[in-house]
């Protein structure tokens, strides 16, 4: 007998995907692009509303779904209710407060799930829930978006790292790696912490540990290996996986080459090569795995899946030489196909969901 769908879960997700549309409206303004201001300060909320609203809430909901503890609920429905008050009452304090709240609840997820499993991933992994809360907690007290940033990135850097490092142990990377890898993350809080005193010098501590856990998962993230798997859905994710790893590097080395950034061209390109490039690209190998487990439907992969893939990279790559050539247009182009590359995914996901529940 087939299961039924959990659809408890589908406000929570309602809530995190009209963040995520109000986010991508509000990044092309940013970009230049000559769109309707649907409410006051919209384009300043672009940041916000895309790691708090949409990811902040995606990521809590998971790990609700998958420990089943009714208060960890929370968490995904303040940040959500955040998203949406920050998008509506954009001069109004209460949904900054209710996103740093969120995160807070976010640290209590992890302190739990810690408790349940003290190891090297679970702790990197409340980490991230940290800096989220640190970051939120900063832009509450009207720190500057190009600090707070920073902490923004940890979340989603280190979310993504410990749970790879959780799915690595089936490669049981030696104490020496796990040492190694360990190193790289106190870099990376280092640079992350340094840059509130010496931006310069945080910034390229940052992108010597992004460009580090890069390379780490080479030899020790089984996405690398998969990418000739035979099972296709497999090797899909493994694409996804290892492409964003590649644009981890390359934002890392930007970071480390070039120094901080506040504004212009060379900041847009730092920032969406680590975030479009790293995050959303695991998002898009991880979407097979998550939305399964958060709605009890399976996706069936289609080879139409790649498109979605190869658009976000093609697209983020036409961004980021706009922004170092200086080409306004390119850079504008490029942020577009980018935002179609995310509707696409959206589109075909939802797709592939109901024609699993058509029984198709």
């Amino acid at each position: 007998m087939k299961s039924l769908p959990n659809r408890f879960p589908l406000p929570f997700l309602a809530l995190a995907i009209l963040a995520l549309l109000a986010a991508l409206w509000a990044g092309l303004m940013r970009l230049g692009w000559r769109l309707p201001t649907l409410t006051p300060s919209l384009a300043l909320a672009h940041g916000p509303l895309m790691i708090s609203g949409f990811l902040g809430t995606l990521i809590t909901l998971e790990r609700a779904v998958a420990l089943k503890q009714k208060w960890m609920y929370i968490p995904p429905l303040l940040a959500g209710l955040g998203g949406l008050l920050t998008l509506l009452l954009p001069s109004s304090p209460l949904g900054p407060i209710l996103l740093t709240l969120a995160s807070f609840g976010g640290v209590m997820i992890l302190i739990e799930i810690t408790r349940r499993e003290t190891a090297l991933h679970t702790v990197t992994m409340l980490l991230g829930a940290l800096t989220w809360f640190a970051g939120n907690l900063l832009w509450l007290f009207g720190w500057q978006i190009f600090q707070v940033v920073f902490f923004w990135q940890g979340f989603l850097v280190l979310t993504i790292a410990g749970e790879r490092l959780e799915l690595s142990r089936v490669l049981r990377p030696s104490r020496q790696q796990q040492i190694l890898f360990g190193a790289v993350i106190v870099i990376f809080l280092s640079g992350t912490i340094t840059t509130l005193f010496n931006l310069q010098i945080g910034t390229r501590l940052n992108g010597f540990a992004l460009l580090a856990i890069a390379l780490w998962s080479i030899r020790n993230d089984i996405a690398w290996r998969n990418i000739r798997h035979k099972l296709p859905l497999t090797r899909y994710i493994a694409w996804c996986l290892a492409l964003g790893f590649v644009w981890l590097g390359v934002g890392g080395g930007l970071s480390l080459g070039f120094g901080a950034q506040v504004a212009g061209p060379r900041y847009d390109a730092v920032l969406h090569v680590v975030f479009v490039g790293f995050v959303i690209s695991m998002i898009f190998g991880h979407a097979p795995i998550i939305f399964p487990a958060l709605l009890g439907v399976p996706i069936n992969f289609q080879p139409v899946f790649y498109v979605q893939l190869v658009l976000l990279h093609a697209s983020l790559a036409l961004r980021v030489i706009g922004d170092y050539a200086n080409l306004h247009s390119l850079r504008m182009w490029g942020g577009l196909l980018n935002e179609i590359a995310i509707l696409l995914f959206i589109g075909l996901t939802a797709f592939s969901i109901r024609k699993s529940l058509a029984g198709k």
